[in-house]
C-alpha cells in the first residue's frame, strides 16, 4: 500500500519537476506578482490560439484571453500541479471559450470565419500535404467536437496524447482514438488526397 502511495506522488513530482512553470508558479504563490506577469507573457499566445479556435473574432477572442488569465489569477494559489501550468491554461481557456460561446450563441453564425483560417497556423507534417490551409481549416470545422478539439491540440499544439487527454477530459487511449478517427475523417472530407502516415 505504501509502496503505491509511493509511486503515485514520484508521478506527480516527476510532472511538476518537467514543467518548466514551476519556480514562476512557486514566486507567484510567495507573493511576487511579477512571476504571474512572465506566465501570461510566456503563455498568452498560445491560450489565445486555443480560444480563437473557438471565438470567431479577434476582440471577442482578446477578451475571452483576459478571462482566462483573470481565472488563472485568482485560481493559481490553489492550482495542485498535477499537470503542467500550460495544461492548466489550455483547460481554463477551452472552458472560457465554450461558456462564452454558450452564452452568445445567437450572435455567432455557423460560418467558417474565413480570417480565423487564415490566421490559424498551418499543420505540420503529411496533414497539411497537398491543401492549403484555408482547405484544412474548413475541413476540420466539420468534425465532431471531441475530434476536432483532440486533432487540433495534437497537431496545432502539439501537445503530447498524455496532455491532450487532460485537456479533452478523456483517457490517453480514447485521445488516440479521437485522433485516429479525425485524420480518417479529413481524408474522407478532403477526397481521401492524402497519402497513409
Amino acid at each position: 500500500m505504501q509502496a503505491a502511495a509511493t509511486a503515485a506522488l514520484e508521478a506527480v513530482t516527476d510532472v511538476v519537476d518537467l514543467d518548466p512553470d514551476r519556480e514562476l508558479t512557486e514566486r507567484f504563490r510567495a507573493g511576487d506578482r511579477a512571476a504571474f506577469d512572465q506566465l501570461v507573457r510566456r503563455h498568452q499566445q498560445g491560450v489565445w490560439q486555443i480560444v480563437r479556435r473557438y471565438v470567431k473574432r479577434d476582440a471577442d477572442a482578446a477578451d475571452v484571453t483576459q478571462l482566462v488569465f483573470v481565472r488563472a489569477f485568482k485560481g493559481l494559489g490553489a492550482f495542485r500541479g498535477a499537470s503542467s501550468i500550460r495544461s492548466w491554461l489550455y483547460r481554463i481557456a477551452i472552458n472560457c471559450s465554450l461558456s462564452w460561446i454558450r452564452d452568445h450563441r445567437r450572435e455567432e453564425t455557423a460560418e467558417i470565419d474565413d480570417d480565423a483560417i487564415s490566421e490559424a497556423p498551418a499543420a505540420p507534417g503529411r496533414l497539411a500535404a497537398g491543401e492549403d490551409g484555408v482547405q484544412l481549416r474548413a475541413a476540420i470545422a466539420k468534425l465532431p467536437p471531441k475530434q476536432k478539439l483532440v486533432l487540433e491540440l495534437r497537431v496545432f499544439d502539439d501537445l503530447s496524447f498524455k496532455e491532450v487527454a487532460e485537456l479533452a477530459d478523456c483517457s490517453e487511449n480514447t485521445a488516440k482514438v479521437n485522433f485516429h478517427y479525425a485524420v480518417k475523417k479529413l481524408r474522407e472530407i478532403l477526397g481521401g488526397s492524402h497519402g497513409r502516415p
